[in-house]
């Protein structure tokens, strides 16, 4: 743990010799709670100040819409350093008066073993991903558990169909971030659409604008903002920033670009950065992954954009296959070109072993444009 000041050392160091007692200080609604540091896998990352009526207002909303009681026991192997572990998984648990097997990391056998003993399991796509690389894994160790929550990170469709077929559960997939906590979520009770981060959580409001700032129909690609008191105060001793971040009228950008379904939920295509505009075209990575990662012998990809002496930026996929299969370039941009349009069709597809992950697991696509940057790559 690192000290709050400037100087080095630990809080343990500066806590020695103190009282262990103490006198609770009253708090205001919107007083400072916390400030969490945003994972940065597109820039500097940045303090986001939570107040305490950001934090209660969140949990309140989670335990209501998930269901939360007494009798709940949450299977917990995030890691608390980020607002998922720290806040979404534990604030369930205090308010509700549920109890929780709280592990140090997550071990996918250790895992196994407890989950019997679980009725809630808290996830990254990671978490999904290991638990169906055991052959083991199935109904037996599930049965008992009546909710498994995904976030942090996109669940991709395979994981969510796979999971559904060897456990029978559809896992519920929720949109999140630093500066406000969650804003949406699947139905607990109701459809769980794969691919979609279901409606706004009561007492949280979602629109989705094009660059004119008017509201987009359902279907339409634009620019995700939110509103509610979950939403942060501001960016610590970045005021400007901060004011960037908000528009006109109190809605923040959260910088993330989507669409409503008919149904009424959210369905995320990246992060606004990670727009690619080649030729003048917008071109919206998840539209080009999503349809690589359908694709038999590969187990996830990444597009990005990559700067193009005519087209100002190029198309080019990463891919990650999957043990024992063999893709070729030109295998992958023929199945794309039957299917969709020759602008998004990637100039170029390389292969990698794996993708580089933040600690949430979500793709840093930033060392990846780096990394693919020239041509000779």
């Amino acid at each position: 743990m690192l000290t709050l000041d400037a100087h080095g050392g630990e809080l343990l160091d500066r806590a020695e010799g103190k009282s262990e007692l103490f006198d609770t200080v009253p708090r205001a609604p919107d007083d400072l709670a916390a400030i969490l540091y945003t994972s940065g896998t597109t820039g500097r990352s940045k303090g986001a100040m939570l107040t305490h009526r950001n934090l209660a207002s969140n949990a309140l909303a989670l335990v209501d819409a998930w269901g939360f009681t007494r009798g709940d026991v949450l299977l917990h192997a995030l890691p608390v350093y980020h607002v998922h572990g720290l806040f979404v998984a534990i604030h369930c648990v205090l308010l509700s008066g549920s109890r929780m097997l709280w592990l140090p990391k997550f071990d996918a056998r250790e895992v196994m073993a407890l989950l019997p003993k679980a009725t809630v399991m808290m996830g990254v796509p990671t978490f999904y991903t290991r638990l169906l690389a055991e052959p083991s894994f199935g109904r037996a160790h599930t049965d008992g558990v009546r909710l498994f929550v995904s976030g942090s990170a996109p669940l991709l469709p395979e994981t969510f169909r796979e999971f559904e077929e060897r456990t029978g559960q559809r896992i519920l997939e929720r949109y999140g971030m630093t500066e406000t906590g969650m804003n949406t979520s699947n139905p607990l009770d109701g459809p769980r659409l794969g691919g979609t981060v279901g409606p706004p959580l009561p007492g949280v409001s979602v629109r989705i604008v094009g660059d004119d700032g008017v509201p987009c129909a359902p279907g339409t690609i634009g620019a995700i903002q939110v509103k509610g008191p979950n939403v942060l105060k501001g960016y610590w001793n970045l005021p400007e920033k901060t004011r960037e971040e908000f528009t006109a009228d109190g809605w923040f950008r959260t910088g993330d670009m989507g669409e409503w379904t008919p149904e009424g939920y959210v369905r995320i295509v990246g992060r606004a950065k990670d727009l690619i505009i080649t030729g003048g075209l917008n071109v919206y990575p998840k539209e080009i992954e999503e349809r690589i990662d359908a694709m038999d012998g590969v187990a996830e990809s990444a597009v990005i954009g990559v700067p193009h002496p005519d087209f100002g930026e190029a198309v080019i996929a990463v891919v990650v296959a999957k043990p024992g299969h063999a893709l070729t370039e030109a295998a992958i941009i023929g199945a794309l070109k039957a299917e969709i349009a020759n602008f998004k069709v990637p100039k170029r597809v390389v292969f990698a072993v794996d993708l580089p992950r933040n600690s949430m697991g979500k793709v840093v696509k930033s060392e990846l444009r780096a990394k693919f940057a020239r041509p000779s790559d």
